[in-house]
């Protein structure tokens, strides 16, 4: 069964499926209940921070002769986009009566609103993740623990997020009656990806809403990194149909020519991943193939489905950006605006140069995480240029 056209689907283990009949019932009883959306609305925006500014980045307008808008994803409690799905997953999981959390994580952002999110409403937590992530991410581990979570790490595969996602399912499928399993992407089995785009889609709401009130009018770019992709289609869902051009931004790390990237859109083929049907880098024999990225969150070789149809209909264009020139963007953004972006944000900044915008152009960017847990790899870099 597909979802998005020919993307999407249920391609999961027998026993897997009245877990995921389970969570679509609900997910379609809660979608109706003004309750459920009163109360997550209410943590969104007391305790997250929502709605987020539309920033106005002057200096780097000046310089690419553009109007550049920021939406100041990292603002949010925990610093990235990823709260505005914790919150309503966790919600959910207390409506169908779970007391047990489990999550994978790359960069540790969604771990870390995972743990954020069980300690708010009192439930148990175990987080999955990379060796290879934890090393770079150590911040984002230590916050986890002091938030009352469990972090495991998988030592299998390429120790990254592929991994840790084969971990989360595995534990799932032995504690279905009490577990529930937040995944953190529009990747995985439907309805995950359907879940958490209605839980991201506010990003590109607050932004219509804002763009308009500050320029009378709609964007002419819309950019967004993508990895698993949420939250691109946060911001891209709302526009989709729209005369904007939404440009997703993949990580080419070392080079798309050299095999050391995590470009599914651009270098993969169509196959299964995680359950769902997507374009995957794979070898011939369809082995999921060992991804590269400076940024833990984009180190993933699939893609959420609808990103897959988006693609192949043309709704969206998909480029990418290696390692060295998200590095620039980072200092980039920072000297000339203050703001140290995530390695996940600076890819899409880093755009900004391929896409030489006319004049005049409104251009937004979403800025979906902030630095701070990138900190070591930063200072790893500088210090190899000294």
């Amino acid at each position: 069964m597909s979802y998005f056209k020919e993307f999407g689907g249920q391609f999961v283990p027998e026993i897997l499926m009245p877990a995921l009949d389970e969570l679509e019932k609900a997910y379609k009883k809660i979608r109706r209940d003004k309750r459920f959306w009163v109360e997550l609305n209410y943590y969104l925006k007391h305790y997250a921070g929502r709605p987020t500014p539309l920033y106005f980045a002057r200096r780097l307008s000046d310089k690419y002769k553009a109007r550049i808008y920021l939406k100041r994803e990292d603002l949010l409690h925990t610093g990235a986009h990823k709260i505005n799905n914790t919150i309503g997953q966790i919600l959910l999981a207390k409506k169908m009566g779970k007391t047990r959390i489990i999550a994978e994580t790359g960069a540790g952002q969604h771990g870390v609103a995972t743990a954020t999110a069980a300690a708010l409403f009192g439930l148990q937590c175990v987080v999955y993740m990379g060796e290879e992530d934890m090393e770079r991410q150590k911040p984002n581990v230590r916050r986890m623990e002091i938030l009352g979570t469990r972090v495991i790490p998988v030592l299998s595969g390429s120790k990254t997020l592929k991994d840790a996602i084969n971990e989360s399912l595995r534990d799932w499928i032995t504690n279905l009656r009490t577990t529930y399993y937040l995944l953190g992407s529009v990747v995985g089995p439907h309805p995950y990806p359907l879940i958490v785009r209605n839980f991201q889609k506010i990003i590109g709401e607050e932004t219509k809403k804002q763009i308009k009130s500050i320029e009378k009018r709609m964007p002419h770019y819309i950019l967004a990194c993508v990895g698993g992709g949420s939250n691109s289609v946060g911001i891209f869902y709302p526009f989709i149909g729209s005369r904007v051009k939404l440009i997703g931004i993949q990580a080419a790390g070392f080079g798309l020519s050299t095999g050391k990237h995590a470009a599914a859109l651009l270098k993969g083929r169509i196959g299964y991943l995680h359950g769902s049907k997507t374009f995957v880098l794979q070898d011939q024999w369809g082995q999921v193939q060992t991804t590269h990225s400076i940024s833990a969150g984009l180190d993933y070789p699939g893609v959420g489905p609808e990103h897959a149809f988006w693609k192949k209909s043309g709704k969206v264009f998909y480029d990418s950006i290696k390692d060295n020139e998200a590095l620039d963007a980072v200092f980039e953004t920072a000297q000339m605006e203050g703001i140290i972006p995530a390695l996940e944000s600076a890819h899409a900044i880093a755009y900004l140069k391929k896409l030489k915008p006319k004049k005049g152009s409104i251009v937004v960017i979403n800025l979906s995480g902030r630095g701070d847990k990138d900190l070591e790899t930063i200072i790893k870099e500088l210090d190899k240029e000294k």
